[in-house]
């Protein structure tokens, strides 16, 4: 079992994926990391914009079942070209309806908080793929997520409590 955290100005008992913006890294999804710190920023950051208490809240998930076949995955080790164009198809909001996948859940790295400038900049031409790419990295450095993509997904977490 590993310890997930999403960060939050609420307590989330009951993950509504319609509630979820469609136009993230992974797509439409419900995003946790295994760093703690990190979901605190993200709760702050809630409270910034809609007032409320920092919340973060924290799952329990079998990370076994995305080794034994019970739920696809899509995993990114790092920062990669296929990352980029991952990314982009998902965030690029001039596509409508939102690109998704058939993913259960997708693993790997944050994009940086700009990535809405990137897209387009990398979509106008203004830079090529290399420095779309470098442009896209997280600027505190590589930080990993998860995006669960699918109510069957969701339902293999287990809310544990939140802080």
């Amino acid at each position: 079992m590993i310890t997930l955290y999403h960060g939050s100005n609420v307590h989330i008992a009951d993950i509504d994926l319609k509630q979820c913006n469609p136009y993230k890294d992974f797509g439409q999804a419900f995003y946790l990391t295994t760093e703690k710190d990190q979901a605190t920023e993200v709760a702050l950051a809630r409270v910034d914009i809609f007032g409320g208490e920092p919340i973060v809240n924290i799952y329990h998930f079998d990370e076994h079942l995305l080794k034994d076949g019970a739920l696809s995955c899509r995993s990114f080790d790092g920062y990669t070209e296929e990352w980029a164009d991952f990314v982009y198809q998902h965030r690029d909001e001039t596509i409508v309806p939102p690109y998704m996948h058939s993913y259960d859940v997708v693993y790997g790295p944050i994009a940086n908080d700009r990535v809405g400038l990137q897209i387009r900049n990398y979509r106008l031409g203004n830079i090529d793929k290399k420095e779309f790419l470098r442009r896209l990295k997280y600027m505190k450095g590589i930080t990993f997520q998860y995006a669960f993509c699918t109510e069957r997904a969701i339902e293999k977490l287990q809310s544990y409590e939140c802080k």
